[in-house]
């Protein structure tokens, strides 16, 4: 599943409609996020085939998905991070309200964030109005902003992680610079931040530290 070719020994035999989603959003081609919804709404399963190779059995998108372990990698690039900092949100309310109001005003979505005592770290795909952004943004607090990142989003069943996954995957990019980590938002992501020129390490490194060759699931690339 996904933007690359797809080799018939490697597909992802079965999906649950939340991974589905979680693969559709971050970056995999074939099917838009808005395609999952009405299905998975009513059970009706959904059957992907190759069309280069027919007799390979697919990838089947279903309510009984899941199987205790890591599915895939999907990457998505020409995200902006944007740090706000602000001694205002210690110990006070209605902050991160202020912040979700100017990216409603100028309807730009939010991919990641996360949070701290004392600031917020968010990513955007869209730098549209960014700019107009930024100066609003400023009023409540100092402002960086990094360009050209990467999302990784490493796609399975991460209920209660009862087997560990977080520490593999944590443990293959031990190496890799990371901007920011998303986790416990979904039981079925974990998401990262890296700088473009890392992007490429980093799914190498949990390509050899999360597969064994017999297992490895495309990447999808945006």
């Amino acid at each position: 599943m996904g933007g690359a070719t797809i080799l018939p020994p490697l597909s992802v035999r079965s999906l649950s409609f939340d991974e589905a989603a979680e693969l559709a959003y971050f970056g995999a081609k074939i099917l838009h996020p808005a395609c999952v919804w009405p299905a998975q709404q009513f059970n009706i399963p959904i059957w992907l085939r190759n069309t280069m190779h027919p007799n390979n059995a697919g990838t089947i998108i279903h309510e009984g998905g899941r199987r205790q372990d890591i599915t895939a990698v999907a990457a998505k690039d020409g995200i902006t991070a944007i740090r706000i900092k602000s001694g205002r949100m210690l110990n006070t309310y209605g902050f991160l309200v202020s912040v979700f109001r100017i990216f409603e005003e100028f309807q730009t979505p939010i991919d990641m964030i996360t949070t701290s005592e004392v600031s917020v770290s968010l990513t955007i795909d869209n730098d549209q109005h960014l700019e107009r952004i930024a100066e609003e943004l400023g009023k409540l607090g100092a402002v960086e902003i990094d360009r050209d990142q990467s999302i990784i989003c490493v796609v399975g069943d991460f209920l209660v992680d009862e087997y560990g996954h977080a520490a593999r995957i944590l443990h293959s990019l031990q190496n890799v610079p990371i901007r920011m980590i998303s986790y416990g938002g979904s039981q079925n992501n974990i998401t990262f931040l890296v700088g473009r020129e890392d992007k490429k390490r980093a799914l190498n490194r949990l390509n050899s530290g999360l597969f064994t060759p017999t297992e490895i699931p495309e990447y999808a690339h945006s």
